[in-house]
């Protein structure tokens, strides 16, 4: 899996970030840092994640294994 934030459509809004927290973390009070491609185990988290945005800044790309 690879995540790809758009960080000119993300606000901040850090909803994302308490869905999955080893990927996604909140620097300073509006700064979104991530992991661009964490491991399966993190899937559920990712896309749970991904679907709290308001802004659907997140988009998760299946890789082919």
């Amino acid at each position: 899996m690879r995540i790809v934030i758009d960080l000119n459509r993300c606000l901040g809004y850090a909803q994302c970030v308490p869905l999955a927290p080893e990927v996604l973390k909140l620097s300073g009070e509006e700064a979104l840092t991530y992991d661009p491609n964490p491991d399966d185990t993190q899937h559920l988290r990712v896309l749970r994640a991904a679907a709290s945005c308001p802004v659907q800044a997140i988009i998760v790309e299946q890789l082919d294994q």
